[in-house]
Parts: structure tokens; sequence; C-alpha cells
């Protein structure tokens, strides 16, 4: 292990697409980690893959971690003493590493073509073994190693794996052992003189003095290899903790196509900030207590990787919507206002031309029946009288003569109590239950299809009051007009 005077971890994402959600549960367990031990989060950008490393990955993988409220301390816009903190930065660390491991005879050049390596791989598995190197280029002569070059081969450069067990502690599943002869020789440099993931992050790991690598248990073979290279460069590794991995409900890992798999879409859908990150945490089983509502502040001080579990956690999406349902429930107001904006605005509505009071008493209306920022929009168009219509369900309800009968006799106790005030709605409908005749849902049913346009959502009462006495008025007339 690395001596630091505190504990340091790192999140070293690949810019290659957008955050998935399992590498965003690594990142809040590494930044809980150092949070909650007083230690340092470093954030590292391995952008080696030249052809698929993008910019707008980077700039969104920033935003979406920011918006997780998982900041760093180090980072390629925070800059200490280990940096650079991008990869494609670091190559001339990479090199000098290299030629450390050359002259101790550590590795050697590889010269073999990719239909090579291809045609190995593909005539191991079809004799049901494990694909690996199986060492062709080990014992070139330097005559074989002057030919391939001047047939114009540039060699990668592979680490030579002894025969015998690899071991290494793992803090979450204990002792670990790999056998060397079935890793194969690994490549640290590939033939275009970039680093091979497991070269260069031995290297910086050692180098940013990271002390706990926490990450997916999808790295454990990966963590046998880097321990080697931790030997043969005669550095101290760090401590290792590979946690479970999210799984699909099908127990398979989760990928694209169990659908939503980025923190960008949950967030285009209307997920909260808070909500993902406790969930998330919550799935890992990392807490004190079988809780669900955790504030940011008790997550720290209850994290501990001995609780993370080693076993695989399933993403229950509907899950996810019911805590981010709780978090809307009991948001400030002003706050869920100010979030639901630009969901608004996505739905072609302009914010700028509400008055912010009354669109808070709207949002207020409706909260309770949103489980997203997204579902807001949609209960707010009972209130706008362009975006207002009568869905199916309300039009079957609105054909039954004694349905337009409430909706008539309810209009008339509003017209006969004038001037209107506060109270007006809740005296109608008490005289309405005496006159109608009806009660339960032949009482509220129509009242609400008429004036909503729905047979279901947000409380009737809270509506009539957001809309207004003229309003309410106007849409009862409506009914009254319209042939069904």
């Amino acid at each position: 292990m690395n001596e630091a005077a505190q504990p340091r971890v790192r999140f070293a994402p690949s810019p290659t697409g957008d955050l998935h959600i399992g590498n965003a549960r690594t990142a809040l367990f590494n930044w809980l980690f150092a949070r909650h031990t007083g230690g340092a989060f470093i954030l590292r950008i391995e952008d080696t893959d030249r052809d698929r490393t993008e910019d707008v990955f980077i700039a969104n993988l920033l935003e979406d971690l920011r918006w997780l409220s998982l900041d760093w301390d180090e980072g390629p816009d925070r800059v200490g003493a280990c940096g650079p903190y991008r990869q494609s930065e670091r190559l001339d660390l990479y090199r000098e590493h290299l030629a450390r491991l050359i002259e101790a005879g550590w590795v050697y050049p590889c010269y073999c073509a990719e239909a090579e390596l291809e045609a190995e791989r593909a005539a191991l598995l079809a004799r049901r073994m494990a694909p690996r190197y199986l060492g062709k280029c080990r014992q070139l002569t330097v005559a074989d190693r002057r030919r391939y070059e001047r047939e114009g081969r540039r060699p990668a450069y592979r680490f030579r794996v002894a025969e015998g067990p690899v071991y290494f502690t793992d803090l979450i599943r204990g002792e670990m052992s790999f056998q060397g002869e079935a890793l194969g020789d690994f490549i640290v440099v590939r033939s275009n003189g970039i680093p091979a993931y497991n070269f260069a992050c031995v290297v910086d790991d050692h180098l940013m003095a990271i002390s706990h690598v926490i990450r997916g248990e999808d790295h454990l073979s990966n963590t046998a290899l880097q321990c080697l290279l931790y030997r043969a460069l005669e550095f101290n590794p760090p401590v290792f903790a590979h946690h479970a991995l999210i799984l699909a409900p099908d127990r398979a890992k989760l990928g694209k196509r169990h659908g939503a798999v980025s923190v960008r879409t949950f967030r285009e859908r209307g997920i909260l900030p808070q909500a993902l990150s406790n969930y998330l945490a919550i799935l890992g089983s990392s807490l004190t207590e079988k809780q669900e509502i955790c504030t940011q502040e008790s997550l720290v001080r209850d994290f501990s990787l001995d609780r993370t579990g080693r076993g695989g956690a399933v993403f229950d999406e509907a899950k996810l919507a019911w805590l981010n349902a709780l978090y809307l429930k009991r948001m400030p107001l002003d706050d869920l206002t100010a979030r639901i904006l630009p969901f608004l605005e996505r739905e072609g509505m302009n914010v700028r031309r509400l008055d912010r009071r009354w669109l808070m008493a709207l949002v207020e209306a409706v909260r309770d029946n949103c489980a997203t920022l997204a579902d807001v929009p949609r209960h707010l168009n009972v209130f706008f009288d362009e975006r207002h219509t009568w869905n199916d369900a309300a039009r079957t309800v609105l054909t039954d003569d004694n349905a337009r009968r409430v909706v008539r006799l309810f209009r008339d106790l509003l017209l006969a109590d004038l001037p209107p005030d506060e109270q007006v709605f809740a005296r109608s409908l008490k005289a309405l239950r005496k006159q109608a005749g009806v009660k339960g849902r032949a009482l509220y049913l129509p009242l609400r299809a008429a004036v909503t346009g729905a047979t279901e959502g947000p409380e009737l009462d809270r509506i009539m009051a957001a809309l207004g006495w003229e309003a309410v008025v106007q849409r009862l007339d409506r009914v009254l007009r319209e042939s069904f």
C-alpha cells in the first residue's frame, strides 16, 4: 500500500460515451469513502483511446459528476501535485516506465498482426479454452525482430507472465488467486506507442499516490495483471476493493439492451440527483441500517466497504421512480419549481411569461402525482386553456346524461355563489352533494372529467383552487356546449 498522510482514491473513467450508471456508482463509492475517511478524491481522465474519445464526452462527464454533487480534490480542472490528470498528457511518463521494464527484461516486443491474434483466439475458443496469448514472440531472435521490422511491422510490448499463482487481498472479497498460465502474456504498450489500460493504470496510481482502488468486480482479472506490474516496477500496490456490479432484472450485466443505462438519460427523464445518488448507495447495502431516504451527510457518515456486498445488485427503475417521487414531495417548493422550468420549456411552454408565484401554486397542486420532473408538464397542461382537452376516458364519462346533470348543477351552484371567495368551491361541492342525489365516483368523476379532461390525476380541489372560479366555470360551460 502506498504510504499517504490520508487515504487517496480515484475515479478514472474513459470518455468514450456518456457516464454509465454503473460507473457513476463506482464514482459515488470512491467519493463516499474519501469523504468518510477525510481522504482525497481524484478524478483522472483515461483518454488514450484516441479513436473513441471525444471532448463532448469529457464535458458531459464533468457535468454529470457535478450534477451528482461528486466534487473532486484533484482533477483536470483542479490541478494538484500529481498532475497532469489526463492520460493523453502523461505519455512521457509511460515511455519512461516502459524503458525500465525493457531494461529489466520484464517485457518483450511482439510483432503479431491483429489477424494472427484473432486466429489464435478463435482456435482456443474452438477447443473450449480461455483465449490468451500463447507466446509466439517470446523467443524471437535478434534476426527475427529485424526481419519483422524490415517488413514494416511495429512491435507492441508484452509482459512476461510466469507460471504459478498471482495472489492479492481484496477488502470486499478476501484472498484472491489467478493462475499466471491462464492469464497469458499481456500487452503493456500497443504498436502505436499508446499504453494499454493495465500499464497506464499502474503507473498513474503509483505516481498519484493512490492508497485504495475501489472499482467493479469486472476488474478482478485486471488486478492480477496489475499486481505483476507493481512487482516488476518495484512499486507498493494500493489496497484493492472490488464491489459487485449493477445487474439488469434478468441478472445480466446492465447494458443498453435493458433500456436506460447512462446518468444523462436519467437526468433527461427528470430523476433528481439526490434520488439517484441515494438509490445507487442503497443498491450496494453500504449503509449501517436498511433505510430508504438518506441525506448526503448520512451516506458519508454511514459508508463502509465492509457492507458493500459481494452479490450483484439488480437495478429496478420502478424503485428509483418511487424514491424520486418521495424526493419530489419533500423538496422545497421554490427549488422544485426552478428544476421544473427546463422541462416546461422542452414542452414548448414560455416560462418567462408565467407568474412565478402562480406557477409555484400549480406545482404544489400536482407534485404528489409526479414520479419525475418530466411528469410535471403533463399534469400542468390542465391549467392552460390552449393545452386543455378531454381524453377518451373523460369523453366517455361525459356522454352520460347523469354526469352532464352533475356538471350543470355544479356550474349553477358556482354562478349562484357570488362574489366568489376562497371557500366557493367547498361550499358549492357541499351543496352539490345534497342536491345531486349521488355520491362518490358518480359525483366527483364527472367534475374531474369536465374540469381536467381526464379521469385521474391530482386532487380536484387543488386544481380548481389553482384555476380559479372564472376558469372552472368556463370549462363547465364548454362541456355543456360540447357534443361528445
